[in-house]
């Protein structure tokens, strides 16, 4: 059971807490994750503040989610799934959606203690350098757990406690729904706390345990942006040190920034300054230099992505080259050997293997085929005002400089559009295409001459 039903309101923003991301992927995804692949075969999440926006956020089998409203605290929470848990006889894992760097081999280490100790109620907790804000682990002679103590309702002696509670938890299903029913909303806050079942389970005589986690790290909740901030840092950190690992080369591995769902394969060279985001795979030998940004795009092996160059949701097929400095909007497909070149945009296009558009250029809703010479300063003018409209330019064209296409339109196999030409209609397979207005030269008269100026005549 993960709880993910708050506002977080210390976040100061106006989306739910645990939909916000953490090195590219929202911080909710990464403790479902842990709890899968700690073996997990179904989670129980708990939703309230923005339910439906985290039911879409997490898509997937196994997760199934309860509304808890309204929120009225921790125990309010897990007592909101107690009819999905009706029947159940086993454990029930409690973890919280705010802990984005749990591990599951920590997951693994806390069952297989909970089990040795045959507990029926076990907590993680921790001791971080700075316990403040975090409810304190109060133990009885014998090492188990007499009570949790909120900080705001603990007194000086409680303060000074430095084990902490993690919430997490490993409990018995039929013990914990015994021990809520007992729980009020006795504390300062008027809420029902899940950590008051510690208390009420000592009262029934129920031996706690606590397993110490060694890395308060893994159970950082965050609360803040700073903390979110610092959550991202260490996540990106141990993806640098995994992809160096794995053959990739990081010049200035500080300045370089991917996700947690990139693949990067072999002798692939990041420069400093980029940026890989989503679900992006990136092939061996590739280089990619400063200021790239690539979100959501495959790229094959060979692919050389030049400065400043930005790829959203795009396929690159081997040995291509794009930028500097191009942007390669989304539904773009890039063939194999192809040029993509400085300050060229292209848009929910195919462009076939070879094929060249060196500089200067926008290809929207375009066929290009392959071995396509697309000349600086080409535009395709796909847009009337109302829709967008296909341009189709078939294999060894050869198109010269500022052209415009004038969507719908289709260009023939083999055929050469003069430099300068406005197309608007078709062009038949291995046709020359010129629409120019014929040049006139006239005689200026001396009025009509350019003055010279002082620095001019300087000169």
């Amino acid at each position: 059971m993960i709880l993910a039903a708050g506002k977080g309101t210390r976040m100061k923003s106006r989306r739910c807490k645990v939909l916000h991301p953490v090195a590219g992927r929202p911080m909710i995804s990464y403790v479902t994750d842990a709890a899968f692949s700690a073996g997990f075969s179904e989670v129980c999440l708990v939703v309230g503040h923005q339910a439906d926006e985290v039911r879409r956020g997490l898509p997937g089998e196994g997760i199934r989610f309860v509304v808890q409203e309204p929120q009225l605290g921790t125990g309010h929470a897990v007592s909101a799934a107690q009819g999905m848990l009706e029947g159940f006889s086993g454990h029930v894992l409690i973890l919280c959606g705010d802990i984005p760097l749990i591990r599951p081999e920590t997951i693994k280490d806390f069952i297989g203690f909970h089990e040795s100790a045959r507990s029926r109620l076990t907590v993680m907790t921790t001791h971080p350098d700075d316990p403040s804000g975090y409810g304190r682990i109060i133990r009885k002679d014998g090492g188990t757990i007499a009570r949790i103590v909120e900080q705001r309702d603990a007194d000086e002696e409680e303060k000074a406690v430095r084990e902490i509670n993690t919430g997490i938890y490993l409990v018995e299903c039929r013990l914990l729904y015994q021990l809520l029913a007992k729980v009020t909303p006795d504390n300062s806050q008027r809420e029902y706390y899940l950590t008051d079942i510690v208390k009420e389970a000592d009262r029934e005589s129920v031996p706690v345990h606590g397993y110490v986690l060694q890395n308060p790290e893994e159970a950082a909740g965050i609360n803040t942006r700073v903390e979110l901030a610092q959550a991202s840092a260490r996540i990106w950190d141990q993806i640098r040190k995994r992809l160096m690992m794995g053959g990739v080369t990081l010049i200035d591995p500080a300045s370089v920034y991917v996700d947690s769902q990139v693949s990067i394969g072999e002798d692939t060279i990041l420069y400093p300054g980029v940026m890989i985001e989503g679900q992006t795979t990136i092939g061996s030998d590739c280089v990619i230099e400063p200021g790239v940004i690539i979100r959501d795009s495959i790229l094959g092996d060979r692919v050389a992505v030049l400065q400043g160059s930005r790829l959203d949701r795009a396929v690159v097929q081997d040995g291509a080259m794009i930028g500097p400095m191009a942007n390669l909007r989304p539904e773009t497909k890039i063939g194999k050997s192809a040029r993509i070149g400085n300050f060229v945009e292209v848009k929910k296009s195919t462009v076939g293997d070879g094929t060249k558009a060196a500089h200067l250029t926008y290809l929207g809703d375009s066929s290009i085929g392959s071995e396509v010479n697309i000349g600086c300063g080409t535009i395709t003018c796909n847009y009337d005002g109302r829709k967008k409209h296909p341009t189709i330019i078939r294999d060894r064209c050869f198109v010269g400089s500022d052209v415009q296409f004038i969507a719908p339109v289709e260009i023939g196999e083999g055929s050469v559009i003069g430099a300068g030409s406005t197309i608007t209609r078709d062009v038949p397979p291995d046709s020359l295409a010129v629409s120019r207005a014929k040049q006139k030269n006239y005689p200026l008269r001396s009025s009509q001459r350019p003055k010279k100026s002082d620095e001019t005549r300087k000169h």
